[in-house]
């Protein structure tokens, strides 16, 4: 007979998530391939490439856009990922749900915008601090 109660792993919880409402939404995108190898870590503020210079591929928001490309804050890692400069990455994000915004993260030097959190509440994103 199986042993149903053993322990089989263990969870941490980091925070990142702070309520239950709106409802955690994921799914699958593509982060786009840079110029050197570069770690995103869980929690990172993607923003989506779209006009008529777009990819549709992600980038981690704070990104200059290039020519004809608009960058859009759409979604958030789910998990720690490292991108290198030959292939694309498919990932899951949140595509919706409520985030500590002391545990997200956007590229070094960029400061989240009211209109970076308009967008991404568009999106269903919203965040709320988690209580001490």
């Amino acid at each position: 007979m199986a042993n149903l109660s053993s322990k089989i792993g263990e969870m941490i919880p980091d925070g990142l998530i702070t309520d239950v409402v709106p409802a955690i939404e994921i799914r699958g995108m593509t982060i786009r391939k840079g110029s050197v190898e570069t770690t995103y870590t869980r929690g990172t503020i993607m923003a989506l490439s779209s006009g008529t210079g777009g990819d549709n591929k992600l980038v981690i928001l704070g990104t200059e856009a290039g020519s004809s490309e608009t960058l859009t804050p759409t979604c958030i890692l789910t998990d720690d990922v490292t991108v290198g400069t030959s292939d694309d990455v498919d990932m899951t994000v949140y595509t919706a749900g409520c985030f500590d915004p002391n545990k997200i993260t956007v590229k070094e030097d960029y400061v989240i915008t009211a209109d970076d959190e308009d967008a991404l509440r568009k999106y269903n994103i919203v965040f709320k601090a988690a209580q001490n």
